[in-house]
């Protein structure tokens, strides 16, 4: 079932489907994903919310009702789709997550916090309201960020502040792609996104404070 929920803002949608991607839907070559969970501990904390976007102003959102495990295959088929790459903010988060509920793991990424971390390296502010901020002038609310994800009927805020987590993502990543050309470092992001699926299954297997490169 999917539901039209409002403008976000200007162009900007919102769609809500539930445990599922609807057959048919076409997100291009691109797609900028998030989640939202219970909370921030792997293996505690639950997947309830995905966010898709193509970078058009539409945002898709995925409710996962608890107990759907290892379902939704249109969206296990995006996620591990070679010829789409998929774009997060903090993507080792994300990509363990997803792998976590649905037993896939997303390939290939690109992660706009690395690639920040990489060119933006007058500054320790790598957040996405921060990014959004300074590279395009948008000012994110960050109000709903500790909401209950888990709930059965989401609120329109949180579904709004849910959205805003993709839908500046292609446009953050075409920024970045130019300071890294400009740096110099377009291959060392490439290792370092190639290498997140790998250090998500290392989270997940030990969690996120365990530094395997660590003497």
């Amino acid at each position: 079932m999917t539901t039209v929920i409002s403008h976000a803002g200007g162009s900007q949608s919102l769609y809500l489907h539930h445990n599922d991607l609807p057959d048919g839907l076409e997100l291009g070559k691109f797609v900028a994903i998030d989640t939202e969970t219970m909370g921030l501990v792997h293996g505690r904390d639950r997947l309830c919310l995905v966010q898709l976007s193509a970078g058009d102003g539409v945002c898709h959102l995925v409710q996962i009702q608890k107990g759907e495990k290892e379902s939704a295959p249109n969206l296990k088929k995006l996620l591990t789709d070679p010829e789409v790459t998929k774009i997060f903010h903090f993507a080792r988060f994300d990509v363990a997550a997803l792998y976590q509920h649905f037993n896939v793991l997303t390939e290939p990424i690109y992660c706009t916090k690395i690639a920040s971390k990489l060119v933006r390296t007058y500054t320790d502010r790598h957040g996405l309201k921060e990014l959004c901020k300074e590279l395009l002038g948008v000012d994110i609310s960050k109000q709903e960020q500790t909401s209950d994800w888990g709930a059965p009927s989401l609120r329109d805020e949180q579904l709004k502040y849910a959205a805003s987590d993709v839908l500046y993502l292609h446009q953050l990543k075409a920024i970045l792609d130019q300071r890294l050309l400009r740096e110099e470092r377009t291959d060392l992001a490439k290792k370092c996104f190639n290498f997140l699926p790998t250090r998500a299954m290392i989270d997940l297997m030990s969690g996120e404070e365990f530094d395997i490169f660590h003497h």
